[in-house]
């Protein structure tokens, strides 16, 4: 089967396209941007219609931001570095990322954060148990770390279940020489 090359539209074809994809999810300026560029029949287009949105206040990075991050930490149960790289894919301005990313966790323990995504994501699972192998402790860390939360928080609750603190301090000096690079 031959794929189909999209039909470029006018500006009155991307504003309604435009509000469309916006009425199945909130974007980012620079994730619609994108998507709209690649329907424009003309680039300038693309600008006043983005221009045109956020007039009339359906765009707004800040607020999706600020909402993204909320629910990134909250439904999914994200760290900060996690939502923050989230909010960059999405094209979010690194400075409106950072803001609400910072107003999303202010005044959250990261250690009770932590404990609550163990407790999700190994359920029906002794972690003191699963903890014990080097290999389980290892992916464990990883998963952690995957998930935005910082080495020496992910390791200070892992302590808590595992005996081999020394194998967890020899992986936060490993990853605290990658973080500074």
């Amino acid at each position: 089967m031959a794929s189909r090359t999209p039909r470029l539209l006018d500006e009155a074809g991307l504003r309604a396209y435009a509000l469309r994809i916006l009425g199945a999810r909130a974007h980012s300026a620079g994730e619609l941007r994108d998507k709209l560029q690649k329907r424009a029949s003309r680039a300038s287009d693309v600008d006043a219609v983005v221009r045109q949105l956020k007039e009339y206040g359906y765009l707004n990075d800040e607020q999706f931001a600020e909402t993204f991050a909320y629910a990134r930490r909250t439904s999914d149960g994200l760290g900060k570095a996690r939502v923050l790289r989230d909010l960059r894919q999405r094209r979010v301005a690194p400075s409106v990322a950072r803001k609400a990313v910072d107003q999303a966790f202010e005044g959250i323990d990261e250690l009770s954060l932590i404990e609550d995504y163990l407790a999700r994501k190994y359920r029906n699972v002794d972690l003191s148990q699963l903890l014990q192998t080097p290999a389980k402790l290892a992916s464990v860390y990883r998963r952690l770390r995957h998930a935005g939360y910082s080495s020496g928080s992910s390791i200070r609750v892992l302590k808590r279940y595992a005996s081999q603190a020394e194998q967890l301090d020899s992986l936060e000096d490993g990853l605290s020489e990658d973080e500074d690079s």
